[in-house]
């Protein structure tokens, strides 16, 4: 499984990275500290030109700096090559009118990021039980 964590606190990357292992999750995390930086990795741009990895899905912070996560929502499901990676929300945000905002610019899940290790690492089993195990994701089509 490959994952891009879009996330601007180095706490709670460090601290995702660690649940994710601690839950016994195999996969292979990218992290992008903003939505510019994301768009890069996608794209392979920039600092990524060398990744050629198309993550499974994308974990995506609501706040922060230069590209927020509505942005990098708007950018990424108009996008032909991007839109059918599954990107969920993980949020400290619990206002109604952000949760509508993100489902309406296609957000595919949103969740309010868990306080605490061992909530985390919940989290971290959950999301590989129904993203890797139950749902069926898109592969990428070789270029035509």
């Amino acid at each position: 499984m490959k994952v891009l964590l879009v996330e601007d606190n180095e706490g709670d990357i460090e601290l995702t990275k660690i649940a994710f292992k601690k839950a016994g999750v195999a996969c292979e995390m990218a992290v992008a500290h903003n939505g510019e930086e994301a768009v890069d990795y996608l794209l392979g741009k920039g600092k990524f030109q060398s990744v050629s990895a198309r993550p499974d899905f994308i974990l995506l912070d609501l706040n922060m700096p230069r590209m927020g996560g509505k942005e990098f929502l708007e950018v990424v499901k108009h996008d032909q090559g991007l839109k059918t990676i599954p990107v969920i929300m993980l949020t400290s945000s619990k206002a109604p009118a952000e949760i509508m905002e993100c489902y309406r610019r296609h957000a595919n899940f949103y969740i309010l990021k868990p306080s605490g290790l061992e909530a985390l690492i919940e989290m971290a089993k959950r999301l590989e039980s129904f993203w890797v195990n139950l749902a069926q994701l898109p592969e990428e089509l070789p270029a035509a």
